[in-house]
């Protein structure tokens, strides 16, 4: 027996009881009648009249809740939308389970969360969905709050300090030499991992990325980030720079087969100058950080692609791919 002050306590909590259950137990497809809910309200420990729980509901519906009502064979109700409908859950599900930044552990966890943001029936459908194990995820348990210290350090304008590491072919970390000092500037996401965007002297021309998932013991400083030059654009600057490599930014005019123009807006932007050149290839002149990614993005090309100018970049290119031959051809 529930003990009478319990009980008083339980009738004061019986809306929010109410608003739980339907979002807990309704869908579209799965409704209560009002003898159900006078039932799960008791299991509570929540007495309720019919008469008093229509006015309940009403008042729910007023507060925002978009509760409807089925004319069946008998009256049912049911919460007919939410903050997060299934497919756009379903999409944060597949991010999250995706997401190479997080580790197998934290994705369980999110992914735990956002089924709870659905009713018990499709929460069920977005477990199905999702398959996390044995994909590559990261091995840094900190990495969520890394990013919260970092957005802290951005909106604080305040610089940061942290060990950066690699692993060794023993999958042990090897720590880089001395703390990394540098402001932060923008966190990004490409590849599937995590980067912080951050204004760095060491770097030719000041800025540089992080891996978020290779930084520990992140501090923010006292000290007042470095100015952003007025010119510095983050999407000219990710359009310039290939699977996050901190080379210098050089000008070069490429030349494409007209069937890749998709490959190249998608990696350009659709502001990228398109310039024909004869009837089936057309050039470009942007900005890049030249080095091995970017020479490596060209050539899944083949001769589909090319470099017109300047000419050590192109003389650099082709070095790479005669070496590559030729340490091949030596094995």
């Amino acid at each position: 027996m529930i003990a009478l002050s319990e009980k008083n306590s339980n009738q004061k909590l019986k809306m929010l009881y109410l608003s739980r259950i339907f979002t807990k137990y309704t869908d579209e497809e799965h409704s209560l009648t009002i003898a159900e809910i006078i039932a799960m309200l008791a299991e509570n420990g929540i007495t309720a009249e019919r008469k008093t729980l229509y006015n309940d509901i009403q008042l729910l519906k007023d507060f925002g809740l978009d509760i409807v009502m089925n004319n069946g064979k008998q009256y049912s109700y049911y919460l007919a939308s939410r903050d997060f409908e299934l497919p756009e859950l379903k999409l944060l599900a597949d991010a999250v389970a995706s997401s190479r930044f997080l580790t197998d552990k934290k994705s369980r966890e999110l992914l735990q969360k956002i089924e709870d943001l659905a009713s018990v029936y499709e929460g069920k459908q977005i477990n199905r969905q999702v398959y996390v194990a044995n994909r590559v995820k990261s091995m840094n348990e900190r990495i969520y709050l890394n990013v919260d210290i970092i957005h802290r350090a951005i909106k604080e304008k305040k610089q940061i300090s942290f060990k950066y590491f690699d692993y060794d072919l023993n999958k042990k970390k090897r720590y880089r030499d001395g703390l990394r000092v540098a402001s932060p500037f923008a966190l990004t996401w490409d590849d599937e991992r995590y980067y912080l965007v951050a204004f760095y002297p060491k770097r030719p021309d000041n800025y540089t990325n992080f891996r978020i998932d290779r930084m520990e013991e992140i501090e923010i400083l006292s000290d007042k980030v470095a100015k952003v030059p007025l010119n510095f654009s983050l999407s000219e600057y990710m359009n310039s720079t290939f699977s996050m490599f901190s080379g210098e930014i050089k000008d070069v005019k490429l030349r494409f087969h007209n069937s890749l123009i998709n490959a190249v807006l998608d990696r350009f932007g659709k502001n990228v100058i398109i310039i024909p050149d004869g009837g089936e290839h057309f050039t470009v002149s942007v900005q890049v950080r030249t080095g091995a990614p970017f020479y490596g993005w060209l050539f899944q090309f083949g001769t589909n692609a090319e470099i017109v100018r300047p000419s050590a970049i192109k003389q650099e290119y082709l070095d790479m791919l005669r070496e590559v031959i030729q340490t091949a051809e030596a094995k």
